[in-house]
């Protein structure tokens, strides 16, 4: 099973690099959602460093949805079914999509993160937890947006599967929002961190336990 998820891994790394779906189309238009704020609002200094990481949090809720739903995320029934019939475990199937999505999501939070810095100069002491913030939701995020687009390609098509993300990956944004609040005020932010782990930890098991019957559905 590691062996198969980590093939079905490189090859959607692989196949991103070749359309550039994630590099060449969402980053440029989450760059321009968080250019256009202070352009509507003003050199109001105080503001946009209030505003900035959460403006950040929001466009990283946003586009990182359609991150997980990038179109070499879910291949189609022809794969699919290639992949059925060479024994490959829809649990590795899982693991390797929800994996590549963390990937590029973490990439996307960092190029969003350079221009959030540039852009709003937000002042953030203890960044440091950021090392561990930012891979915490690109995972809840990519688990979530993979297991959602599971759900999707088995009943309804893939169109549903940003509707299912984009709610249910609001506590995760909250948390994650509330967390650079407190590095903002120079509070704790451990239980935020332990909170996002559980949530990682939960849809992980979630996903893998679900991958099979999700398969057969």
């Amino acid at each position: 099973m590691i062996r198969h998820a980590l093939t079905l891994f490189r090859f959607q790394l692989v196949e991103e690099r070749r359309s550039g779906e994630v590099a060449m189309v969402l980053t440029p238009f989450g760059a321009v959602a968080l250019l256009v704020v202070p352009m509507a609002v003003g050199i109001d200094t105080p503001l946009l460093d209030r505003i900035g990481p959460g403006l950040f949090w929001a466009v990283v809720l946003l586009f990182g949805t359609l991150v997980t739903q990038r179109q070499s995320a879910f291949p189609d029934r022809a794969r699919r079914d290639a992949l059925t019939l060479l024994g490959v475990d829809p649990a590795a199937r899982f693991a390797a999509s929800a994996a590549a999505a963390a990937i590029l999501l973490l990439a996307f939070e960092v190029a969003m993160g350079v221009v959030t810095v540039f852009l709003y100069d937000p002042k953030v002491t203890g960044w440091w937890w950021m090392v561990l913030l930012l891979p915490l939701v690109a995972g809840g995020l990519g688990l979530l947006g993979t297991l959602a687009g599971s759900v999707a390609t088995g009943f309804r098509g893939g169109t549903l599967a940003p509707l299912l993300v984009v709610p249910l990956a609001v506590p995760m944004l909250l948390g994650a929002a509330r967390a650079t609040e407190g590095l903002q005020s120079g509070d704790g932010i451990l239980r935020w961190i332990l909170l996002l782990a559980l949530m990682d930890l939960i849809l992980a098991l979630a996903g893998v336990l679900t991958a099979r019957p999700l398969e057969e559905s």
